[in-house]
């Protein structure tokens, strides 16, 4: 193939979009990615990853932080600030690993910033880095058709890097905000369930409900909006943190927000939350902050606060200065929101509660509804004290932060993992495991009631996926695009643009990790786009897959047959073998039951399996699991205003969810079946159960039950086993889910779902490849629709039959062909090994990636172009006539993603062959005529 180089603007365009800007004679990755080689290099205390398509660069000294990260391809740098590289929460305390402050302004990072960094004495600190060999997360067994050469695991570069604990002395004496319990004994604790003496309480005479304890609850304050309730206690001048977990619930307040008041004879400073926000930002939740003698309207700058959990406020007092900090009451990290000079002299009280704006007992003239909130706990620490040990010494514990560079992708992934050194049982309660300050997509200086903020141009996604059939659903739960609290020069005024990458689970994993013993994180996969083009974008992602998923590239013809009983399953057998099928899957409602295992049953379908695998064809069947109901011991038990996804569902971590597996595990092992259709398969359900066997409650229940799935079906790629699943577990070992199609559009009229059915694929096809997505073709009625929408009996509707068949391989996608039979009569098997033949002829180009040129519509001429710029076959146009009258018209094919350059020989689907010069936009101009409700094709070599 030709270099391609730089051209003009003018020169660029194609098909109403800019072809990439190529530099320097680069070669186009999507044409020919076979000079994009990983490497790692070590220039001083930098340490380099690239490829030739991206660049990241990890400066480890004084600590190691991520410091450059680049497409090279197009030039644009992605990085805007220096962040960790991880996060691990181990036995309560959650510690940074590696990063690097003091950065002046995180829109932007100068060089000559870089070498002024410092390190931070409470992160965990760089001790070290291996280059080692890619590693094979799971098991491959590449037995049927597909890109078998694809290499496994993928060819690149893997980079460790090592970090032991901070040293507990230097990171106590920093100033960095730490959990409070850390080096400091308590002083005084209460969750309220009882209210001690040491407590007065101030509650408003404006209503008589007003109290400080709601319907037996002490600590639900019932009050107007714009009233005080508040306890108040005597300061122990041994306070150094003092902290209240707040719960603001109906509370909309805005000065008479809940809070923490210090109180002085002359003097009072109340740390707050303004559920109402302030006259600026009516109605935007913000922190609130009287310092004693103005309102700090916005305290920590503008911004919107999530009050749908509680947060946790403190004070935390020390020689030089004194911190209003906070924190979400369920987990996250302390926030420094307002520093305050010193204190002069210690305060003589503490209040916790409602207050007006200075933190008095008084009420506005206007109180306002009643409203319901709750102090959930209060504490109190004292000094740092050196006699108190911490748990872990540095060297007890040894993170591992991984990064793989693959050859011919601009793709990275990354993973952590925790050695416990030490001799005791340490608990990994939560992680991020990539964090990227990245360059925002777009400015928007206000938020707006329906305002959507665009995320960076940065594809992330993670082999912890479910529940979706889109990638960025399926990850929604875990890859987190927030606003970045340090970037204070952002043009949003409440600091919202998504510009902070942190992947980290929505739950736990709260594992517990003996003594020798290491854990392991999901991974996670960055690459960022070299365009804004949207099909370039769709390409890089299909590109991913077809590299880290490569058996997403196995495509067989599949027939769902309608019945499990010998006879019928050994006519579908046949019948396949005939005409050129590869698999037959005993669907749902055929009467299949894996979940029988008793030997005769076993016996049974290995006989099935047997008489398949003499014809030639492969032999699987459907299960459901998730979306039922068990019973009320292995059901999963949500948490209050909880329910499972599909309304009803197993805990996997359960006694029957250990026995189904066990189940699935004895049948493939003894049938001798290579398919399984899970539908319902886990969607990230939670439980709260702790009579499960295999989790202890909430906070493991996720990852326990999602490390079964996955294991099984990693289990399976290994086996040579596909997997047909409705979810996004292309990562783990996924080979297919739905195209995306409503399931009742096929019960109507068969026109109609011709035009569904190339809507479907053009959609689906954006990000998944043809071979990631299944088709429907409902040979027998199917909720309902009647004669109408059944093609049943085959040979009286075999036209329609055949542009079933021509609209779903005549874009390399498998459909789901259901029924009893796949033909009626000699005539219906002609035409179905047909259209098999003209499939398999051109397998390679069909399954190529499609370039979407025109949706249907029903009106007019739809088309798409298949191309393989590796292949002799490089591209395919498919034109669909949905009309009742013949079409001619001349197409624009733009055919610069088929790698030809110059001039192509177009053979039509008539017989005719040109031989057609491309023009500076790689595109020409070609006239098909195509019957009425009929389809035609142009092969381009």
């Amino acid at each position: 193939m030709k270099p391609i180089y730089y051209l003009s603007l003018a020169i660029l365009l194609l098909f109403g979009t800019l072809l990439p800007q190529l530099t320097n004679a680069q070669t186009d990755w999507l044409l020919d990615n076979s000079s994009y080689k990983s490497t790692i290099n070590k220039n001083g205390d930098q340490i380099e990853l690239s490829n030739g398509l991206i660049k990241r660069v990890i400066k480890v000294s004084p600590n190691a932080a991520t410091i450059r990260l680049d497409n090279l391809y197009s030039g644009e740098s992605f990085l805007r600030g220096v962040k960790p590289e991880a996060e691990v929460t181990i036995n309560g305390v959650n510690y940074e690993v590696g990063g690097l402050k003091g950065q002046p302004n995180y829109a932007f990072l100068k060089e000559e910033w870089v070498d002024k960094l410092e390190n931070s004495p409470s992160a965990m600190q760089y001790i070290g880095y291996e280059i080692m060999e890619i590693q094979t997360p799971f098991e491959w067994a590449k037995v049927r058709y597909g890109d078998k050469n694809a290499p496994w695991p993928p060819k690149g570069v893997h980079l460790r890097l090592d970090f032991k604990l901070p040293e507990p002395s230097q990171m106590l004496a920093s100033d960095t905000p730490l959990p409070s319990f850390l080096g400091r004994n308590k002083i005084y604790s209460t969750d309220f369930n009882e209210l001690d003496p040491t407590w007065t309480i101030q509650a408003s005479k404006s209503h008589p409900r007003s109290s400080f304890q709601n319907e037996g609850k002490i600590g639900e304050i019932y009050t107007p909006e714009n009233s005080s309730v508040f306890i108040e206690r005597d300061f122990d001048p041994n306070s150094k943190i003092i902290e209240a977990s707040i719960y603001t619930g109906t509370d909309k307040a805005k000065e008479f927000g809940p809070g923490i008041t210090l109180v002085w004879p002359e003097k009072t400073i109340k740390f707050f939350l303004r559920p109402g926000g302030n006259e600026y930002d009516d109605g935007v939740p913000m922190f609130g902050l009287w310092d004693g003698e103005k309102q700090i309207k916005a305290a920590g700058g503008r911004q919107e606060l999530d009050l749908s959990t509680p947060w946790t406020l403190r004070f935390r007092i020390t020689e030089s200065a004194v911190y209003c900090e906070a924190k979400p009451w369920n987990g996250g990290e302390w926030q420094t929101i307002e520093e305050l000079p010193a204190f002069s002299s210690m305060p003589e009280k503490i209040r916790v509660g409602k207050s007006n704006e200075e933190g008095n007992f008084q009420d506005h003239e206007k109180v306002g509804d009643l409203v319901r909130l709750q102090i959930r706990d209060f504490s109190i620490y004292g000094e740092i004290d050196p006699e108190v040990k911490l748990d872990l010494e540095p060297e007890d514990v040894t993170v591992s932060v991984h990064y793989e560079l693959y050859d011919g992708i601009p793709v990275m992934g990354k993973w952590l993992t925790v050695q416990n050194n030490s001799d005791k049982t340490i608990t990994i309660g939560d992680f991020t495991s990539e964090i990227i300050a990245a360059v925002e997509y777009e400015s928007k200086v206000e938020k707006r009631e329906k305002t959507v903020f665009q995320k960076p141009n940065i594809h992330v996604e993670t082999d912890f996926a479910f529940s979706s059939m889109s990638a960025d659903d399926a990850n929604a739960h875990v890859v987190n695009w927030e606003g970045d609290p340090e970037y204070f020069t952002q043009v949003n005024y409440l600091r919202e643009t998504p510009t902070l990458l942190k992947v980290s689970p929505e739950y736990g994993p709260d594992q517990s990790i003996e003594p020798g013993e290491e854990f392991k994180t999901f991974r996670t996969f960055v690459l960022p786009h070299d365009s804004y083009e949207r099909e370039r974008k769709g390409l890089a992602v299909r590109k991913m897959y077809k590299t880290l998923a490569p058996w997403t590239t196995e495509n067989p013809l599949m027939m769902h047959a309608r019945f499990a009983d010998w006879e019928r399953v050994k006519i579908a057998i046949d019948q396949a073998a005939e005409v050129g099928f590869e698999m037959v899957i005993l669907t749902f409602g055929s009467g299949f039951n894996i979940e029988d295992d008793s030997e005769e049953y076993i016996a049974e379908m290995k006989r099935y399996a047997d008489y398949a695998k003499s014809k030639g064809i492969e032999i699987g069947g459907y299960s459901l699991l998730a979306s039922r109901s068990i019973d009320a011991e292995n059901n999963v038990v949500m948490p209050e205003g909880k329910k499972p996804t599909f309304g009803n569902s197993p805990c996997l971590a359960s006694e029957w969810g250990q026995d189904y597996f066990k189940k699935l595990y004895n049948f493939y092992e003894e049938t001798g079946f290579t398919l399984l259709e899970h539908d319902g398969s886990y969607p990230g359900d939670i439980c709260i159960s702790e009579n499960h066997p295999g989790h202890k409650g909430l906070a493991d229940s996720r990852w326990n039950q999602y490390q079964m799935i996955s294991g099984f079906y990693q289990w399976s790629r290994g086996k040579g086993i596909y997997l047909n699943i409705p979810d996004y577990y292309f990562m783990t070992g996924g080979s297919k889910i739905a195209m995306g199609y409503r399931e009742v559009n096929w019960s109507l009229p068969r026109n109609e779902q011709l035009v569904h059915a190339r809507q479907n694929i053009y959609d689906g096809t954006w990000e998944k490849t043809s071979t990631m997505g299944w088709m429907f073709v409902p040979l027998t009625e199917y909720h309902g629709g009647g004669e109408a929408a059944t093609i049943e009996p085959l040979n009286e509707h075999l036209a329609h039959y055949e542009m079933m068949m021509a609209s779903n391989l005549g874009a390399g996608v498998q459909a789901c062909y259901r029924g009893p039979r796949l033909f009626d009569t000699e005539e219906t098997k002609i035409m179905v090994k047909g259209m098999v033949d003209w499939y398999k002829t051109h397998r390679e180009v069909l399954e190529g990636d499609i370039i979407h040129l025109k949706r249907a519509t029903g009106n007019d001429l739809d088309y798409w172009l298949n191309v393989n710029p590796g292949g002799k076959e490089k591209g395919m146009l498919v034109v669909y006539n949905p009309t009742d009258h013949a079409i001619t018209k001349t197409i624009k094919v733009p055919l610069y993603y088929t790698g030809l350059t110059d001039q192509t020989k177009a053979i039509l689907s008539n017989g005719a062959a040109l031989d057609l010069q491309l023009a500076r936009d790689y595109s020409v101009e070609i006239e098909v005529s195509v019957p009425a409700n009929g389809d035609a094709w142009v092969l381009f070599k």
